[in-house]
């Protein structure tokens, strides 16, 4: 496998930081959505609670797409380097905000209304950050690396998710339910403010080593009116990461505890465990997409992926901790194929003059519509359904909308 000590360390730490702090902070409240509920929404079903507080969640999700635009401009105009530094620092003072916010009982209204400007915040520089991380990175990259160092651009995006997983599930055993609701939940979010300044310090630090295409004077438009084709296909293939992560990673774990009945704790910790080989897989898949193509490996994941997510959801609806964490494994192996070669193959196949601002767009307009929305329309499904497995229906849909936009695009050159 390829050496990381081949690699620019500087350049893998830089394009990694960002992506660690955007997603510890949307993981934590995707984990503690339940206590956010109660806490910044009047007393109602504990159902529409959940609901609500995933409400606020897809509102962060939908500014995705204007903040992949703004900071996609920034990019291909002004440099990678310039709009890695402002998305890194538009989230961590949002995310110190958020933990700091009093709740409903003391604010009344004034408090969600807060939360949600604060999630449209961090929605924006959500947008850019992923986005444009992954194109600096494979970009200063050599040809036969780019997709296993795209593998940890991702992988720096799980990572975060991992840490914020990691810290409740600590934060749930060591804390009581009374001490969690009242201010352990805070604690993550605080932390986010040090992951951010870590992250700034590191790209200041870091220069791009290749020089980048020419910007373009209107790089949205130059992208739309040359390029939309394959935008569109780029929204088609991003489907299934943006459904099926969200559910399998970060829903899930309100899934387990309302549907199953599964302590938060017991639930973060089979999470966290999966999530471990969820990396593994993904560093794999983006070292064999260097030997074989990503395309044939996103392919193939997609497949097994609508083949399997029923199943695997069948084994999430168990009291036996063994068989939901056979589920967590096994989707954390199917996803972990297709993460692993998405980010260098979605690179590559969009023109280099308008990356940034193409990417942030495409992408993101899924991931805000499709990956937002997810935790809300399986919540709302499994309420008004009755069937717990409901949420399987979304994935498989989703996979087979990204297998059908894969088989439209090329194979890499």
């Amino acid at each position: 496998m390829t050496s990381v000590s081949n690699l620019p360390r500087r350049l893998l730490l830089a394009g990694v930081a960002g992506n660690v702090l955007e997603w510890f902070d949307f993981a934590v409240y995707g984990f503690f959505a339940v206590i956010i509920g109660k806490l910044f929404f009047p007393e109602a079903d504990p159902v529409a609670q959940v609901i609500a507080a995933f409400g606020v969640f897809a509102v962060g999700f939908l500014m995705r797409p204007i903040g992949g635009v703004l900071l996609g401009h920034i990019g291909d105009k002004y440099g990678r380097h310039k709009a890695m530094l402002i998305s890194v620092a538009a989230m961590a003072i949002p995310t110190f905000l958020v933990g700091s916010l009093p709740t409903y009982a003391t604010l009344g209204l004034a408090a969600p209304i807060i939360l949600l400007i604060l999630r449209m915040i961090q929605g924006l520089s959500v947008g850019g950050e992923y986005t444009t991380s992954i194109v600096y990175m494979i970009e200063n990259t050599p040809e036969h690396r780019r997709g296993f160092v795209g593998s940890f651009a991702v992988s720096g995006a799980v990572l975060g998710i991992l840490m914020g997983s990691g810290v409740g599930a600590l934060l749930a055993a060591l804390l009581s339910t009374e001490q969690l609701q009242a201010w352990g939940w805070r604690v993550p979010f605080w932390c986010g403010l040090f992951l951010g300044l870590a992250g700034l310090w590191l790209r200041r630090q870091n220069e791009s080593q290749t020089p980048q295409a020419p910007g373009v004077e209107h790089p949205l438009k130059t992208a739309w009116n040359e390029h939309r084709k394959v935008m569109l296909q780029v929204s088609g293939l991003s489907m299934v990461n943006a459904v099926a992560f969200y559910l399998v990673f970060v829903y899930v774990v309100s899934w387990l505890e309302l549907v199953d009945g599964i302590p938060a704790a017991t639930a973060l910790e089979i999470n966290s465990e999966s999530m471990v080989l969820l990396l593994v897989v993904m560093l794999f898949s983006g070292w064999l997409s260097d030997k074989v193509g990503g395309r044939s490996i996103l392919l193939i994941s997609a497949i097994l992926i609508a083949v399997f997510a029923w199943p695997l959801f069948w084994l999430l609806h168990s009291t036996d901790t063994w068989v939901i964490m056979a589920g967590q494994f096994g989707f954390a192996i199917i996803l972990g194929g297709y993460l692993g070669a998405q980010p260098a193959y979605m690179v590559k196949v969009i023109p280099a003059n308008v990356r940034c601002t193409a990417a942030g767009l495409a992408y993101n307009i899924t991931l805000g519509l499709a990956g937002g929305l997810s935790p809300l329309v399986a919540t709302w499904l499994v309420s008004r359904t009755g069937d717990d497995l409901s949420p399987a229906f979304l994935i498989i849909a989703a996979a087979l909308i990204s297998w059908f936009a894969l088989r439209s695009l090329p194979k890499e050159n």
